[in-house]
């Protein structure tokens, strides 16, 4: 899709003069541009195409975002804060997206100036910093009611619909796959039930649903140079749901030895370090506004977490390779194993990790 940059910021209302735009070349789903004014050097405002054909409801996305940007800058006292506060620019009638005429929708940000993002951690006191950043993010929305956003992506992290689609999978073995998989299709039976409790949970009240992020990679947290985390970005799935989803899915991305498409299992295995220092930066943010059942089950949210993204691979190989991008002909199966493996090293720590779990727990809360 070609796309005029100079002419689709002209709908936006900016200051100063366009002069340059780069192509950012990370991420799946959006097209995103960095956007230069006036000649200078550093870059001004961040562009994006979004992606209709994952995000539906357009309209519904960019009014959870308005909503969210506009709550946590209410939370920013200081003006250094509100500096590294991601914002929308408003387009020349008022809105906060354009659609242009091919029916593409666009969104502008301010650029956040000084900032870094990490794709891989290895250091506990980022791992710290990171995990502060989101809990900071959750607790600040603790007070702005989950039932005022849309669901951008609808059953998201749903396991009883995971579950279903995989099992119904099963039965279709649409590309001929099931005999290649039996190992991994026992694995997921014995779990099920298990995996059933916090949707249960949920369900019932007793986990409180929660405006939550959903996408809580470490490369989602700007660092200054000071490596303080100071921003959270990609916005796009921030809707109702568990704190527990945002917790676990951080431990999966950043605690994991080994890639998410590793071959040798053998590489696979939780980083119990980098688990401990964003567990503790995490309740350092989130203590005083946990539920006990949270807190009961944070530890656990790592292996639910881990357990529904294989679960999704092992779908995805079972229907022919439809919704991830592969690279190679068993990319899915490779990524699913990688998934189930570190679900298997978690059950074997898992009493450790409830531990460093409940010291954080007695070192933030104030009895």
């Amino acid at each position: 899709m070609k796309k005029d940059v100079r002419d689709i910021l002209s709908h936006f209302s900016i200051a100063g003069q366009f002069s340059g735009a780069t192509p950012v070349l990370t991420g799946h789903i959006n097209d995103s541009y960095t956007i230069y004014t006036d000649g200078n050097s550093e870059p001004t405002y961040f562009l994006q195409w979004i992606n209709s054909y994952i995000f539906k409801d357009v309209p519904g996305l960019m009014r959870n975002i308005l909503a969210v940007t506009n709550h946590l800058a209410s939370r920013q006292p200081s003006v250094h804060e509100n500096t590294a506060q991601l914002r929308l620019i408003p387009t020349a009638e008022g809105e906060f997206f354009y659609k242009d005429k091919e029916e593409n929708y666009w969104r502008l940000y301010n650029y956040v100036p000084g900032t870094h993002s990490y794709d891989v951690v290895d250091d506990p006191k980022i791992a710290y910093e990171g995990g502060k950043a989101f809990g900071k993010f959750s607790s600040n929305l603790a007070d702005l009611p989950a039932d005022q956003l849309s669901d951008t992506i609808p059953d998201f992290h749903n396991m009883e619909t995971r579950l279903a689609a995989f099992f119904q999978s099963v039965m279709d073995d649409k590309a001929g796959r099931r005999k290649e998989v039996e190992a991994e299709i026992a694995f997921v039976e014995e779990r099920a039930s298990v995996m059933l409790s916090i949707p249960e949970m949920v369900r019932r009240g007793e986990i409180p649903l929660r405006i939550t992020h959903n996408d809580t990679k470490f490369n989602n947290i700007l660092f200054d140079g000071s490596n303080h985390a100071v921003c959270i970005v990609d916005l796009d799935t921030v809707m109702p749901g568990s704190i527990l989803f945002d917790f676990g899915d951080a431990i999966r991305t950043g605690a994991n030895f080994a890639d998410e498409d590793e071959k040798d299992l053998n590489k696979v295995d939780i980083n119990l370090p980098i688990y401990e220092a964003y567990t503790r930066g995490f309740i350092a943010s989130t203590s005083k506004s946990l539920t006990q059942n949270e807190k009961d089950h944070l530890a656990f949210a790592a292996r639910f977490m881990t357990f529904i993204i294989g679960l999704r691979f092992l779908t995805d190989y079972l229907d022919g390779d439809h919704y991830f991008r592969t690279l190679y002909p068993d990319h899915n199966l490779v990524r699913a194993r990688v998934q189930f493996r570190l679900v298997e090293k978690m059950e074997e720590n898992a009493l450790f990790m409830e531990n460093i779990v409940q010291s954080a727990l007695d070192e933030y809360v104030t009895h």
